[in-house]
């Protein structure tokens, strides 16, 4: 009843009009970046972080949140009518989707992607409510030498969740981590690789970086592709609304999905790439069409988008109270706590409980929300797609510089906004990840504090980091979350590059 109890002070929060303002910009925008190709949840959101520096904290998380669910809606319009996946989760949708498109049923197609996309995000959200309080409680025991164990594992998650190869990930978290080193010591004061100049003292903008990287970095390397990028936007034809058979295909889906989802979104190493392959299989195995897998299933549709969607609310779980990031958008939403002075964890529930609540509440309003303006709006996000994209990122330039300039009026800020920002494109080039650069630099310092404090209360002692069992288990977690995904790539690769040749074809 406790956890009812305090959602029900969550809604007095959500429901004040600014906080429902905030929420409704939070989802229109992602809507509308998730639709745009190539422009996903986490870079939007990289970009708001300086134009907020100074609004409410929860309005600001809460459209940070918006943002989140509405992009992971968004991505499901360019995967069906233009083939195109905006992000790697909704790589699945575009294999049956576009198929349905085609067909001239991208009407039903969106549909059941849109209502899928509300039944998990709202049962994903209240077990978000749920569980969030129970691992809190189980957190609160923990020592310094349980939260640098649980530091090591959100390293070695990041690290290995994110790009294609754990060496390269591992190699764009350890720049996080020096650039972590810059500024003032956390337990001596002692300024570290300042080289003189006084705006290093208080270390790097998280803020700075994370723009640098998502949107200035993302800019650069779209200038510098030869692709254009545009493809052939397939017409919605009829109306939007499924028929009864449509509904009857879908709505087991719709539950397998969110229950597939969900845990694998909370996982250290999950992710919503995961989960939307493992639904797409399910289904196939389960349907009494599997013939029509490949040429527009629907179920194909349904399953995949309930998991996207219901991972986002999963991904929280570990964000929340753990402080442990597992997506892009979890990093760039935790550099938004942190820019509040912030930090996610067990504390933050007993410290500012109107604030976790609000945003918990206020992502069931966003959910609505997004029901509302995806089905009846169809016709302005397809439009949305014929931007030319020249235009799109210049715009996106323009935002990020003015947004750094009005966060902090500094010229030396601009400079570091340009290197990072060239460092963005450098690691797009080679295909370094980005996320574990931000990562390394929030929870970095963090760690070297938790670290340096256990090896003083044990006297110098390195057998306290595996003298309880709760430190054990996070570091064998942490070695699983590097070898798991190993794994599950190897055995993954080869069907996904089949499933996408037989689309092309």
């Amino acid at each position: 009843m406790d956890s009812f109890a305090l959602l029900a002070h969550g809604f007095a929060v959500a429901f004040q009009p600014f906080n429902l303002l905030y929420a409704l910009i939070g989802v229109t925008l992602g809507t509308a970046v998730g639709v745009l190709p190539g422009i996903g949840p986490a870079l939007t959101v990289a970009l708001l972080l300086p134009v907020t520096y100074k609004l409410d904290p929860a309005g600001s998380l809460i459209m940070f949140a918006g943002i989140y669910y509405g992009g992971m809606y968004g991505g499901s319009t360019t995967s069906i009518l233009l083939n195109t996946p905006g992000e790697s989760a909704s790589i699945v949708t575009a294999l049956e989707g576009n198929k349905m498109a085609r067909a001239g049923r991208g009407g039903p197609a969106l549909a059941t992607a849109a209502i899928g996309s509300f039944v998990a995000g709202l049962i994903a959200t209240m077990a978000l409510a749920l569980i969030a309080p129970t691992i809190v409680k189980f957190a609160l025991s923990f020592g310094e030498a349980e939260y640098f164990a649980l530091m090591m594992l959100a390293f070695m998650t990041v690290s290995a969740a994110f790009g294609d190869s754990t060496l390269r990930g591992l190699t764009a978290l350890f720049i996080g981590l020096a650039l972590g080193l810059i500024g003032a010591d956390g337990l001596s004061g002692q300024v570290r690789l300042g080289f003189g100049i006084p705006d290093l003292t208080d270390g790097v903008e998280i803020t700075t970086l994370a723009v640098a990287l998502f949107a200035i970095g993302e800019t650069l390397s779209v200038a510098a592709s030869k692709s254009t990028g545009e493809g052939k936007i397939e017409p919605v034809k009829g109306s939007v609304w499924m028929n009864r058979e449509d509904w009857s295909r879908s709505w087991k889906p719709w539950l397998r999905g969110t229950f597939i989802g969900f845990p694998i979104g909370a996982m250290p190493a999950g992710g919503a790439e995961i989960g939307t392959f493992l639904s797409y299989s399910v289904e196939k195995q389960l349907s009494k069409k599997p013939e029509e897998f490949g040429h527009g299933a629907i179920e194909g549709v349904a399953g995949p988008e309930a998991a996207n969607n219901a991972s986002a609310a999963g991904t929280l779980v570990p964000l929340l109270t753990l402080g442990l990031p597992t997506s892009a958008t979890a990093a760039i939403m935790l550099a938004g706590f942190q820019q509040f002075g912030l930090q996610p964890g067990p504390l933050l529930f007993a410290t500012n409980p109107q604030l976790v609540w609000g945003l918990i509440a206020s992502l069931l309003v966003a959910n609505l929300m997004l029901l509302v303006l995806n089905l009846p709006l169809v016709g302005l996000w397809v439009r949305l797609l014929s931007i030319p994209r020249h235009w799109l990122y210049a715009g996106i330039l323009v935002f990020a510089t003015l947004g750094t300039i009005g966060a902090n009026p500094s010229t030396f800020e601009l400079g570091m906004l340009l290197l990072f920002g060239l460092l963005g494109y450098f690691l797009r080039l080679f295909g370094y990840p980005i996320a574990p650069v931000v990562v390394g630099l929030i929870l970095g310092p963090m760690a070297e504090i938790h670290f340096r404090r256990a090896l003083q209360i044990s006297q110098g002692d390195f057998t306290v980091f595996v003298g309880s069992p709760i430190s054990v288990i996070l570091l064998l977690l942490a070695v699983c979350a590097v070898v798991v995904p190993l794994i599950l790539r190897a055995r993954g690769k080869g069907k996904v590059l089949a499933a996408l040749a037989a689309n092309e074809d």
